[in-house]
Formats: C-alpha cells, sequence, structure tokens
C-alpha cells in the first residue's frame, strides 16, 4: 500500500495534491481500525491482564506478563533498537555507509515527537540518529543484537516453563496450565502487532508530508511564502487556499509562531480528557517506603543504577547500565533502551511506548512518577522497583 501512494502522489500537484491527501487519510484510517486489528491488539491486553491476575492468584507471584514479553516477535519498534545495534557492527567493519542507507529505508520516518508532522525526521536530519550509533560503538561489542534478543527469549521460555510446571501440581492444574498456555502463546504471538498502526500512519504521513513540502517550495520559488516551513502554521485548508490563490496572511503565521513559542514554555497535565477536562489525582502511600516517589509498575524488576536524567535525546550519552530519567519517550527513544538498565518517566502507562519497549528489552521500569526529572539529580543512584512501582533515591 506505502509504495502504490508513493507512484500515484509523484502526479499530484496544486489543489489536485491536497484533495488527493484529504481523500487518502479517512481510508487510510479506516483500515488501521478495522475490527481484525482492534481484536489482535485487544487480546494481547485481555491475555497479559488474565496472566497476571491469575498467576497472583493461583500461584502468588505479581506481573508475569513483564519477563515472557520478553523478545516477541515481529515487533517493528523494538526491532529497530536491535537494527541499530546491528549498524554499530557495520560501522566497525567500515561499512556503516550502506547499513546506515538500510535503516534509514526501514525507519527514516521516525524521530522525536513523530506524531506532529512538521518535526525533522531521522532521514531529514540525521544528526541524533549519528549519535545514537556513536553509543553503541563505543558500548558494545559486535554481535550484541542477535545475544539480546535470545537472552529474551531463554527468559520468557524459562518463566513459561516454570509457570506451567507449578501449576500443574495444583488442583485441577492440567486445565489452569492449558489455558495458561493458550494466553502466553496470545500474549507472544500479538504483542509486537501492536507497534504496527504507529508504524503505518508515520510511514504514510511523511510520503504526505514530503509532497507538502515540495508544494511549499513552489511557493516559495514564487514569492508566495518565504520559506517552505511556513505552511507548519497553517491549517490544511488554509493551506490549500494559499495554493489556490497564490497569497497568505503573514499574520496569521507570525501568531501562530508566537503561540507556539509560548506553549512550548508549559507543562502539560498527566491527563485531560477528550472534552479538555484535566484529571488530577494521588499516589497510595501505604505500601511504598517513606520518601519514595510514586509510581506505575509497567515492567518488572528491581535495579539499582546512576540516573540519567534526559530532556533531549540529541544529548542522550549513556554508558551501559545507566537508568534513564526523562519525561516521557517515543519510539525514537527505543536505540537508548538498549543501553539503559532501568527506565523512570514522569508520563507513561500500561500499554505506553516505554511500557512496552522494557518489558521486551527486560528493563524494569516505573512510570507516571510526578516531576522525576526535577526530583531526581543527574548521577544520583536510584533504585528503580517496577514490581510495587516506586523509585527510591540512595546515594
Amino acid at each position: 500500500m506505502l509504495e502504490e501512494l508513493k507512484l500515484e502522489i509523484q502526479s499530484k500537484s496544486g489543489t489536485g495534491l491536497l484533495d488527493f491527501i484529504r481523500e487518502d487519510i479517512p481510508q487510510f484510517r479506516k483500515n488501521l481500525s478495522d475490527a481484525q486489528s482492534m481484536s489482535a491488539i485487544m487480546a494481547v491486553i485481555n491475555a497479559s491482564v488474565w496472566l497476571n491476575e491469575k498467576m497472583k492468584e493461583w500461584l502468588g507471584e505479581k506481573n508475569v506478563a513483564d519477563v515472557l514479553s520478553q523478545s516477541v516477535p515481529n515487533n517493528i519498534t523494538s526491532q529497530m533498537g536491535l537494527d541499530l545495534l546491528d549498524v554499530a557492527d557495520a560501522r566497525r567493519k567500515n561499512e556503516a555507509s550502506d547499513a546506515i542507507d538500510s535503516f534509514l529505508e526501514k525507519y527514516g520516518m521516525r524521530c522525536v515527537g513523530e506524531i506532529d508532522i512538521t518535526r525533522p525526521r531521522w532521514s531529514e536530519d540525521t544528526s541524533a540518529l549519528m549519535q545514537l550509533i556513536e553509543n553503541n560503538t563505543r558500548s558494545f561489542q559486535p554481535g550484541e543484537s542477535k545475544r539480546r534478543f535470545e537472552k529474551g527469549v531463554r527468559e520468557a521460555n524459562k518463566k513459561e516453563t516454570d509457570l506451567l510446571s507449578r501449576l500443574r501440581q495444583l488442583p485441577n492444574g492440567n486445565e489452569k496450565a492449558d489455558e495458561t498456555k493458550r494466553n502466553i502463546n496470545l500474549l507472544r504471538t500479538f504483542a509486537g502487532y501492536r507497534e504496527y498502526p504507529k508504524y503505518g500512519i508515520i510511514s504514510r504521513y511523511f510520503v504526505y508530508k514530503q509532497s507538502l513540502l515540495k508544494e511549499a517550495q513552489r511557493l516559495v520559488d514564487d514569492r508566495v511564502i518565504h520559506k517552505k516551513d511556513d505552511i507548519y502554521y497553517l491549517t490544511f485548508d488554509e493551506f490549500r487556499d494559499v495554493v489556490r490563490n497564490r497569497r497568505v496572511d503573514y499574520n496569521v503565521i507570525d501568531t501562530r509562531k508566537g503561540e507556539q513559542e509560548f506553549f512550548e514554555k508549559l507543562t502539560p497535565p498527566r491527563v485531560i480528557t477528550s472534552d479538555g477536562e484535566i484529571v488530577t489525582g494521588k499516589y497510595s502511600q501505604e505500601n511504598i517506603p517513606a520518601n519514595a516517589l510514586a509510581g506505575l509498575a509497567v515492567s518488572s524488576g528491581i535495579i539499582e543504577g546512576h540516573a540519567r536524567v534526559i530532556s533531549n535525546i540529541r544529548d542522550a550519552s549513556l554508558k551501559e547500565g545507566d537508568i534513564l530519567v526523562t519525561t516521557f519517550t517515543d519510539p525514537s527513544w527505543t536505540p537508548l533502551f538498549v543501553s539503559i538498565k532501568g527506565l523512570v518517566t514522569e508520563v507513561g502507562g500500561l500499554m505506553t511506548h516505554g511500557a512496552v519497549i522494557a518489558r521486551e528489552y527486560g528493563v524494569p521500569a516505573v512510570v507516571g512518577v510526578e516531576n522525576a526529572t526535577k526530583r531526581i539529580k543527574d548521577g544520583q543512584r536510584i533504585r528503580v522497583n517496577g514490581i510495587d512501582g516506586y523509585v527510591e533515591i540512595v546515594g
């Protein structure tokens, strides 16, 4: 479908291009949200919840789905982090140019804040990507990608074998084990699919963006607008009017640029409904140590290490074993996950990006820790409890 789009959109220009994109988007969204697609995603969520609840009830063990989620097959986002390790291997052999080109062909449409079409993609600005490759080249030995994936598979298989063996010792144990096996199969078969809809959206939107920027360049050449990026401050319909009428109101663009600068200084609420309601609340402190920072446990394990407080991925110079502390992550942060041994974020939930990838990489994680980047100082030694959901500052 993407290759068909690339071919068809090449022949479009002017208002015809914008009309083509307008007609394409609803059909594309319909394909992404069809019943079969949503059933696959819900199967993972339901299997994960079932496994955690039943294993706690039957065996007294918490969050077993986290270990069972390690190194699931066919996850386009977690595979991206492993593929970048392979790029580092190629760099050591002086074969980096071809490896980087192949990586960008598959992942070049990604970037920080990628849902915003105006953000520069990796293929448009490779500087952040090159920093990640440098980190991997310095921190890992050749073959790390394969070792990482195989280690996760072994740990998931070991956990499955242990659970099923213990369940068979219980009353009605064979039935419980069979049902558990079915849910493990569902989890590992469909967990990777969760990342494909977003990958599809970003891939398609990048094709739109490239064509829209070509149209913007024509406006620059005709001296209708000053620079291509000015179209980012127009709505889709406003941009179409500019293309049709060859006129633009720069008061609108300048006003919106000022508004963006103001809004970027604001701190967004952790929860906001589709109606604009801001929901607030507090964590229960009953079951966590005094002075611990409460959050949500999303990837099991307890780990200690030095905090690396990072707000911009461009500043990420991590050593293997560091604990990443940041506001939030999205798929572009995935390559960092191969270096860290723990994750703390201010924003997130059980199925947000950081949580999903942390589980697949076997990285203990706590998310939703209010003001974590202010309360934890860079270099402090911290303990991340991904079982009960809190962080302690220990040195």
